[in-house]
């Protein structure tokens, strides 16, 4: 990644975490940010923009004021979770749609910007009887990073693993069935995401 150069050559940069409540509330964010201030003091700057109870759609209603106007140099999106809500109604098409134009205001605002399309974990649970179709919508955007060439990080596979090896660690990890606590983002999804990054 370009922005990791950057630091590693003491260039400062901003990191914009953009996301529904697994990013508002994701202890990853406060943990990337942290190993980050620690390998690069003083140059890296990481707000999360995040949102509890959001998706998609709401994600580009509110691009400008959360995400462009903070001219970051990096942003992380990841919202499928949500879109799959089925009461909020999102078809497949509207969310590729919703992701697509993000990605395309993000970029005319600045176009250097990197841009992380992220796929986190599986609901498990009730969480899951209301997400039934959450494997499409995950897909959406692992599909849309492809095409447009941007990088991606999926927990999803990592996470499944975990939940169908040992499904108390899964709990231990993800106790409300959707959320990973503290420990969850600390022993899976920070990992893989500094793996990802070329930091581990």
């Amino acid at each position: 990644m370009h922005f990791i150069e950057a630091l590693e050559s003491g260039k400062s940069r901003h990191i914009v975490c953009y996301g529904c409540s697994l990013t508002a509330d994701g202890a990853w964010v406060t943990q990337l940010r942290n190993i980050l201030n620690r390998r690069y003091p003083g140059l890296v700057t990481v707000t999360n923009s995040g949102e509890n109870g959001m998706w998609s759609r709401w994600g580009l209603e509110n691009l400008k004021e959360r995400v462009v106007a903070k001219s970051p140099d990096v942003v992380f999106i990841e919202f499928s979770m949500n879109d799959a809500y089925f009461p909020y109604r999102t078809s497949l098409e509207e969310i590729q749609d919703n992701l697509n134009a993000m990605i395309d205001r993000i970029f005319q605002a600045k176009s250097d910007t990197e841009i992380i399309i992220m796929v986190m974990n599986p609901p498990v649970g009730e969480h899951l009887a209301i997400r039934p179709d959450i494997l499409n919508y995950n897909q959406v955007y692992r599909d849309v990073a492809g095409k447009r060439n941007l990088f991606l990080i999926d927990h999803y596979s990592n996470w499944v693993r975990i939940l169908e090896k040992d499904s108390a660690t899964f709990e231990r990890y993800v106790p409300d069935g959707i959320h990973p606590n503290e420990l969850g983002s600390r022993m899976v999804t920070t990992p893989h995401i500094l793996s990802s990054l070329g930091l581990l």
